[in-house]
């Protein structure tokens, strides 16, 4: 069995046309690494539609990318040495792109930012410095290309170097080399250039192999995203596998693990893979899955920790520094999504600390909004908590991305959390404070249908379970003289909801304006019966918070291990029914037993 090599991201950054894709395609044709036949196949290519042969033109997959000749999407490739297997993250340089460059760099360990030695140092070139620097990426070289348009220039690569480095200087970071080169005619790319015999420094081949592998993440605390759960049925497979990459840490079956924000807890039953050898462990960096011996009930976006483990934080509120790329300002009281990890939550911009200019570094306090090209420090808030490390402590679940009208329109890093209330207690407060009310007691209401209103959560796995409990609940209840209705969330979703997408991400939409009706009904006396699947504790605490100052009655129908604060019931349908109907007795919510 071979050992696996060890494996490292690079980004690659810079000014539009200043050479990264070709640095890179250069990369691969003059090691080797390129599959057999492929440069000729570009190069007839090429030649059949009387275009000059590029090396970019090994990378550039996408259509309106060559005929523009500019990179829009941040293309990946495979690139091996003898050392180590790379991933190479070719981030687009021009201005509109930006978002894409942010995307690219959030996961490398290591980065190469190009400058053309012809045009020298242009404003993106200092932007994507500083964004290099705010996603915290250490490992940083500086490749100055195109010295053939210089002839080689000792003096003007010196130039160059020196006029970067005084601004890199005022963000405090210390690339790790400068490197003189040509990507067009392989000068100081594999190896090293007579053209340039004043330099004696490393080659790019050689500088990747000197960048240091991030092994100090393994001795981190564990950390893992929750991405997806599988299930499997066929042959008595009841396996429930838990798949997500490692981002820091390691975890080995047997041990105690608690997911956040729902803190739920169980062990590790197994290590999982696709065509894979078995193990008992895993560490950072690997795709993986795993089985819990307790079966527990998360979601995708849950954080997986390790008991004995630092935790990581828990909070709706947070501090951050981020870079804005979207076609609007970001402004306050508008809802954004936070996408962190796999977790993606309601995202709000509470107050803005300062504004910076990426390329001038010109600080400005006064704005009460952030403009494209924008880099600021926030305070924001969610809608309902996620878990992070703040960026001195974890990268990898410090960084995050903004997501306006379905496209990435910023990306950050969290300083620390806020202690601030939580958006909806906040809300509720000022709803509640400024209701306007009729001249009707709520006692009155509860004499006349001889009930206490009440928001009645049916819950579970089973969608038409739950929604035949619901209706045979609110007809039989109904029968007996109660003020009754039951509130299915799919006649939400064509109606007042229509305007949102049904799916999974705006999902916390759904349950707040739910829980704005569920007030209304309540307010008028009603007994609400509602059904949504898998409910968990946060959306929970939504639902309760919002139907203030009345109550809710949670019924998690046979998933005892959905939510924390509810009633389990099980058994049969009939039994079932009967069960809920005794709850309602036990809860006062009927006044008299009279179904």
């Amino acid at each position: 069995m071979t050992t696996k090599k060890e494996q490292m991201s690079v980004v690659i950054v810079g000014h539009v046309d200043h050479g990264k894709s070709t640095i890179i395609g250069r990369l691969l044709a003059d090691t080797g690494t390129l599959p057999e036949g492929k440069l000729a196949q570009v190069k007839s290519q090429c030649e059949k539609n009387s275009k000059p042969f590029e090396y970019a033109f090994l990378l550039d997959a996408l259509k309106d990318e060559q005929s523009q000749g500019i990179t829009i999407d941040a293309a990946r490739c495979f690139f091996k040495t003898t050392m180590r297997d790379y991933i190479i993250i070719d981030a687009p340089g021009h201005v509109e792109f930006l978002k894409n460059m942010v995307t690219g760099a959030s996961r490398a360990e290591a980065a190469l930012l190009v400058i053309d030695a012809h045009e020298g140092v242009q404003e993106n070139s200092r932007r994507h410095g500083y964004l290099l620097s705010m996603l915290g990426i250490k490992q940083i070289a500086v490749l100055v290309n195109k010295m053939d348009m210089v002839s080689y220039s000792e003096e003007h690569f010196h130039s160059v170097r020196e006029k970067y480095q005084e601004f890199l200087d005022q963000i405090k970071v210390k690339p790790l080399h400068y490197i003189p080169l040509s990507a067009r005619n392989g000068d100081n790319i594999v190896s090293f250039s007579p053209n340039m015999p004043w330099y004696k420094g490393l080659s790019v081949l050689g500088l990747l192999d000197n960048f240091e592998k991030e092994k100090e993440r393994d001795s981190k605390p564990f950390r893992m995203f929750v991405q997806d759960i599988y299930k499997f049925t066929e042959m008595g497979d009841d396996r429930r596998i838990i798949a997500g990459t490692v981002e820091t840490g390691t975890v080995s079956e047997g041990d105690e693990v608690i997911f956040l924000p729902s803190g739920k807890r169980t062990t590790v039953r197994s290590i999982e893979g696709f065509n894979a050898m078995p193990r008992s462990s895993v560490a950072a960096g690997y795709a993986t899955g795993l089985t819990l011996a307790g079966q527990v009930y998360v979601k995708p976006g849950e954080l997986m920790c390790k008991n004995g483990d630092d935790a990581p934080k828990v909070s709706s509120s947070f501090r951050a520094n981020i870079f804005w790329v979207g076609k609007n300002p970001m402004v306050k009281n508008r809802k954004y999504k936070l996408k962190i990890g796999t977790a993606k939550v309601a995202l709000f911009l509470d107050s803005i600390i300062n504004i910076i200019d990426a390329s001038s570094l010109a600080t400005e306090e006064s704005k009460d909004h952030i403009d494209r090209h924008d880099v600021a420090e926030c305070v924001f808030r969610t809608l309902k908590p996620v878990a992070f490390d703040a960026i001195g402590e974890i990268e990898t679940t410090g960084r995050f991305v903004i997501v306006d009208d379905y496209e990435i329109s910023g990306g950050g890093i969290i300083l620390h959390s806020e202690e601030k209330e939580s958006i909806i207690r906040e809300h509720v407060q000022k709803r509640n404070f400024a209701w306007v009310r009729g001249s009707i007691n709520p006692i009155d209401r509860v004499s006349r249908f001889n009930q206490h209103p009440k928001l009645i959560m049916i819950t579970g796995r089973e969608t038409d379970h739950i929604q035949n409990t619901a209706a045979r609940l609110e007809e039989d209840l109904f029968a007996s003289g109660r003020n009754v209705y039951y509130l299915g969330v799919a006649n939400l979703a064509v109606g007042i909801d229509s305007d949102i997408r049904h799916d999974f991400e705006d999902r916390e939409e759904h349950i707040r304006r739910l829980g704005e009706l569920a007030h209304l009904f309540t307010d008028a006396g009603v007994i609400l019966i509602a059904t949504i699947r898998d409910l968990d504790d946060n959306e929970c605490e939504m639902l309760d918070l919002l139907i203030k100052p009345y109550e809710m009655i949670v019924i998690a129908q046979e998933s005892a291990d959905l939510i924390a604060a509810h009633t389990v019931v099980t058994g049969s349908d009939a039994e079932i029914y009967e069960k809920i109907k005794r709850l309602l007795y036990e809860k006062e919510v009927l006044i008299d037993y009279c179904i």
